[in-house]
């Protein structure tokens, strides 16, 4: 099961043309974002460290802990993205808890990932 599934049919959708600055490293992070088409390139510190592609989610860590972003996110083809805010996620959790158990994975497997890089 795809998270996009599990979103409900009312989902903001926001369109980003290709080369688009979504959230830079440092900055406040009060979303997460699910690509429901298109390719978005993370950075760290300027080097790319994933594309996440149509079903994936980027921004999660910051929405979780209320840090600042750790990465930065920019736009690799045009994308449709649906924005999750704390409320948002809060209900997709208590509506979908299988949502909770997704954007776990991704975190884990992210911060796996991190952990062989260093």
């Amino acid at each position: 099961m795809s998270i996009i599934d599990l979103l409900p049919s009312e989902t903001p959708i926001k369109a980003i043309p290709p080369g688009e600055v979504v959230f830079t490293q440092g900055d406040p992070g009060g979303l997460m974002f699910v690509v429901i088409d298109g390719e978005v390139d993370v950075l760290l510190d300027g080097k790319l460290i994933e594309t996440v592609r149509s079903g994936g989610v980027f921004g999660e860590m910051a929405l979780i802990d209320s840090g600042p972003r750790s990465a930065t996110a920019i736009s690799r083809t045009r994308c449709l993205l649906s924005p999750v805010d704390e409320l948002r996620f809060r209900e997709l959790i208590v509506r979908e808890p299988e949502f909770a158990f997704l954007v776990m994975r991704v975190l884990a497997r992210r911060l796996r990932r991190m952990d062989v890089a260093r």
